[in-house]
């Protein structure tokens, strides 16, 4: 009875992971189609160098500040009904993206992307987090991560490719009414899925999750951690396409594509040999999605000043995949990390929390190099950036020695468990 039970929540947990993973998907796709469109913006509507900055930082800092109360209601109320929402209301959004008539417009639905796309993540991680167990928890977020990867190159390919062909509104029309197609089947599925939290059931704390989530060290030091590897991925994300045609010659489409293939297809690498490694690794020490976050920022380093330094595209792309593979070990770790010091019944804060300080930091990213890159140059930008992982990395190592016991012991004293069963 108990092997038909646990072989039921598996099935039950490899079909929440696909319908994740395809909303997940089409989530990366809507946002990073825009920066491979960036010379197809200049010349239609007019776009500035600063203004194509803050077609990405516009986008990150609503999403990051819509990130908090997102998770707070996601702790609260039903988290498949904000996942369903959220992707409904983005591909309407990015279907009225089409239709952008001028730079500000644009912008302006670039804002209301970021509020609708701040109700999916605390959601969608803290829903697969609950459906499974700690010693396979890295493995299903990693795996529902990788959605990101394959949204990224397919988003900037497509958005290169339609943009190159002279159709880039199309583009955006395709992208939108694929979400709304979508949003039919995945709200079918998980009709049938049944949440049993202490929030939902009327049992948790009222109170604001950030109240608690301050007072755990560990935790403060992942909300410094998570936007340093986030400025240097948004630096890359938004500019990389525009940094590669500028310095080898490249024609928009193969831009987009060198700039997204190498890295991703590392990225995805990184997180799948990242997720096994934590899962297993946490039999020895329960500090070891920590440890997974400390080699990813010492990792990277070294490949973002090789991005800045390379002379060569075949060097370039072999920076580029290093940075990929090892920022995949952060990307399917860093959540996962947080929920060994955050009860289960506040999970999607403690996502959106991160996601906040993540995306107002990075938020900068694609404004500060769509600012100075004339000036100061994105080759000494990068460098700086490989600096401060360096630093973040460093502090992680002091947190794993004389932080995260104390928070670790803490935890185990007050476990929550939840799970998500079939109905």
């Amino acid at each position: 009875m108990n092997q038909a039970v646990r072989h039921d929540n598996s099935k039950t947990l490899v079909w929440l992971i696909a319908f994740m993973w395809g909303a997940y998907f089409l989530n990366y796709c809507d946002r990073q189609a825009v920066f491979a469109m960036f010379k197809a913006l200049k010349s239609d509507l007019g776009m500035s160098e600063q203004q194509l900055g803050l077609t990405g930082a516009v986008f990150l800092w609503v999403y990051g500040l819509g990130c908090p109360l997102a998770g707070q209601l996601a702790d609260r109320y039903s988290k498949r009904l904000m996942v369903v929402l959220s992707l409904a209301i983005w591909s309407l959004t990015t279907l009225a993206t089409g239709l952008a008539g001028s730079a500000m417009a644009l912008l302006g639905l670039r804002a209301v992307m970021g509020i609708s796309e701040s109700l999916f993540m605390p959601a969608a991680i803290a829903l697969t987090a609950n459906a499974a167990p700690v010693e396979k928890r890295s493995r299903a977020v990693s795996l529902l991560t990788t959605a990101q990867i394959a949204g990224t190159v397919t988003g900037a390919w497509f958005g290169g490719w339609m943009a190159e062909l002279g159709q880039w509104r199309w583009a955006f029309f395709v992208l939108g009414g694929f979400g709304l197609a979508y949003s039919i089947p995945y709200f079918l599925f998980l009709k049938n899925i049944e949440e049993n939290t202490q929030a939902e059931s009327g049992k948790g704390d009222s109170g604001l999750a950030i109240r608690a989530l301050v007072r755990v060290p560990t935790f403060c030091i992942l909300c410094f951690a998570f936007p340093v590897f986030v400025f240097g991925l948004w630096m890359l994300y938004s500019w990389m396409p525009s940094f590669l045609a500028e310095k080898f010659n490249l024609g928009p489409a193969e831009a987009a594509f060198n700039a997204t293939i190498y890295m991703q297809v590392a990225t995805l690498a990184g997180l799948f040999l990242g997720g096994i490694l934590a899962d297993r690794l946490f039999s020895m020490t329960k500090a070891a999605r920590l440890w997974l976050l400390v080699v990813s920022l010492a990792g990277c380093a070294p490949c973002l000043h090789g991005i800045a330094t390379s002379q060569s595209l075949w060097a370039m792309r072999l920076s580029l995949a290093g940075f990929g593979l090892f920022g995949g070990f952060l990307m399917g770790n860093i959540f996962p990390a947080s929920f060994e010091v955050v009860s289960a019944d506040k999970r999607a804060s403690a996502v959106g929390i991160l996601n906040f300080f993540g995306s107002m930091l990075s938020g900068f990213a694609p404004l500060v190099v769509g600012t100075w890159k004339k000036t100061i140059g994105m080759e000494r930008m990068l460098s700086a950036t490989a600096i401060i992982y360096l630093i973040a990395s460093a502090v992680l190592v002091f947190t794993i020695f004389r932080l995260f016991p104390r928070d670790w012991e803490r935890m185990q004293r007050n476990t929550n468990p939840i799970e998500i069963q079939s109905t």
